[in-house]
């Protein structure tokens, strides 16, 4: 199995991070096993385009609710991570308990 579980929708709530909140976050390595999807489909096109990550981040958004760790943005990402035989992913981790935000 590539992830953890596959979700359908997000258990945590409304975290109201801007696009320039996530930028301020380091990425780090994430395993692929430990990620659970909030989203139970893939657009394929958007997997196979070779510009999909033109106008969005390059690292996916993991969100770390209640122990456990929530891929909310870059599905496309991860899985065309573990196609390539890797086992991780650098992402963008959030955690609400750690993480408090500058005003921009």
């Amino acid at each position: 199995m590539v992830f953890k579980r596959v979700g359908n929708g997000r258990p945590y709530p409304d975290h109201g991070l801007s696009r320039s909140a996530w930028m301020r976050i380091a990425p780090t390595q994430v395993r692929l096993d430990e990620l659970v999807t909030t989203k139970a489909t893939l657009d394929l096109e958007h997997l196979l385009a070779k510009d999909s990550t033109f106008f969005g981040d390059l690292f996916p958004h993991v969100v770390r609710w209640r122990g456990e760790l929530y891929l909310e943005d870059g599905l496309h990402r991860a899985l065309r991570a573990a196609l390539q035989q890797r086992i991780s992913v650098a992402a963008r981790v959030y955690d609400p308990c750690c993480w408090f935000p500058r005003s921009d």
